[in-house]
Order: structure tokens, then C-alpha cells, then sequence
């Protein structure tokens, strides 16, 4: 066949959706439908999350920040305190946990006169501990979806991919006949499924490298606070 008669038949050949993307997702039946249906939910929830984390982890930032320099101006932890209850930040949280805990311990002390000891300074450290796995808990919510997403959009829309061919198969099967149009239209149908897939998996995966790069540098945050903290109660309150 020559190049004029080729491109003829690939003309008049099923060319059920002009090359467009999307009417070819359209055009879908059956199980390669519900798989594109599937990544379409797995791509819209993985792109409201990547927004909402993305604003939620730059506020938490920029509040520390500010929460930062306010507890390194003040010399009051009272004054901190009230400060720490204006605006919610992880290490704000931090603080208001420990000096609860601080509080306490002294209330304890002036009723029983007596003096502060090793195991106050533990109690601190593991309201600290606490305040800090709950916010951990809080800034990685919903980050396993995106994980999830970018691990396993791929591989179902592989098995949309896959599905979809061998129901082209079959239906060539059936008919009898073999030909450039009755095979091409329904493979391109099947091959948008691993597209899709691909379409889904990967803003996941690069939004949750990006997270988890974000959340350590907040955690490594919230490590140093921790310490800088409990130095100071240690040298104002338990010598």
C-alpha cells in the first residue's frame, strides 16, 4: 500500500474522536469508564489538597515565625502566653502546652511548699512531646492521600488500559474481521485510561515531595523550640 493510500484508510478508519483527548474519555464504556471516573476523584481531591496544604503549611510558617520573634522580644512568659492565644501555629501550641504544664507545677509547689524537682521538669517535657506529635498529627493530615494517589493512579490506569484492549480484542473477535479502523479507535479509548492515570499521579507525587520537605523543616522548628524552651525553664525555675 502505498503512503496516499495509507493515510486514506487512517482517515476514513475509525477516527472516532479527531485525536481529542477528552472525546475519546467521553466515548468510554464499561470498566475503562469507571476507572476514568476513579482517577478523575483521585485527581480533583489530590488538587483541593495540594491548595489547602500548600496555604495551610504557609501559615503555619509565617505564624511561627511571628510567634518566634514575639517570644524572643518578650521576657514575660504571661505576655507570651496571651500572645500564643491570638493566633494559632505550631509552635505557639508548643509553648501554651508547656507553660500549662509549668502553671501547674507551680500552683503545686506553693500549696505544698515545696521545691521543684526531676520529675516536674519530665512532666514538662512530655506535655511538650504531646503538644508536638498532635501538631505533627495536624500539618500531615491528608498527605497519605497524595501518597496514595501518586502510587496508585498509574497502575489503575494501567487496568483500565488493559481492560479496555482486551475488550477491543474481543469484539474483533466477534466480528470476524480485523482492520485498521475496528482496532484503532477502541485501543485509543483503552490507552487514555494509563493517561489519565499518569495525569493524576504525578502533580501527586511532586506536591508530596514538596510537603514532606516543608514538614521537616517545621518539625526541625519545633525541635528547636522544644529545647530552647525547656533551657529556659530549667535555668528560671528548676535550680
Amino acid at each position: 500500500m502505498d503512503r496516499l493510500g495509507l493515510l486514506t484508510q487512517l482517515s476514513a478508519a475509525g477516527n472516532p474522536a479527531s485525536g481529542d483527548i477528552w472525546e475519546l474519555a467521553l466515548q468510554s464504556t464499561g470498566a475503562v469508564l469507571g476507572v476514568l471516573l476513579l482517577l478523575i476523584f483521585f485527581s480533583v481531591v489530590s488538587w483541593y489538597i495540594i491548595g489547602y496544604k500548600y496555604i495551610y503549611l504557609s501559615r503555619a510558617k509565617r505564624r511561627s515565625e511571628r510567634f518566634l520573634e514575639f517570644f524572643w522580644s518578650s521576657t514575660r512568659l504571661d505576655a507570651i502566653y496571651k500572645e500564643a492565644q491570638k493566633k494559632r501555629s505550631p509552635i505557639s501550641q508548643l509553648f501554651k502546652a508547656g507553660y500549662v504544664e509549668l502553671s501547674k507545677i507551680k500552683n503545686a509547689e506553693e500549696k505544698s511548699s515545696g521545691g521543684a524537682w526531676l520529675g516536674d521538669m519530665q512532666s514538662i517535657e512530655r506535655a511538650l512531646d504531646r503538644a508536638q506529635t498532635t501538631e505533627l498529627t495536624r500539618l500531615e493530615a491528608m498527605l497519605p492521600f497524595l501518597a496514595t494517589t501518586g502510587s496508585a493512579a498509574p497502575f489503575i490506569g494501567l487496568f483500565g488500559t488493559v481492560w479496555g484492549i482486551m475488550d477491543a480484542f474481543r469484539a474483533i473477535n466477534q466480528a470476524g474481521a480485523a482492520n485498521l479502523g475496528a482496532v484503532s479507535g477502541p485501543i485509543s479509548e483503552a490507552l487514555i485510561a494509563t493517561a489519565i492515570g499518569l495525569m493524576a499521579a504525578i502533580p501527586a507525587v511532586i506536591a508530596y515531595n514538596y510537603f514532606l520537605r516543608r514538614l521537616k523543616v517545621l518539625t526541625a522548628a519545633m525541635d528547636s523550640f522544644n529545647n530552647d524552651f525547656l533551657n529556659i525553664i530549667k535555668r528560671h525555675f528548676f535550680n
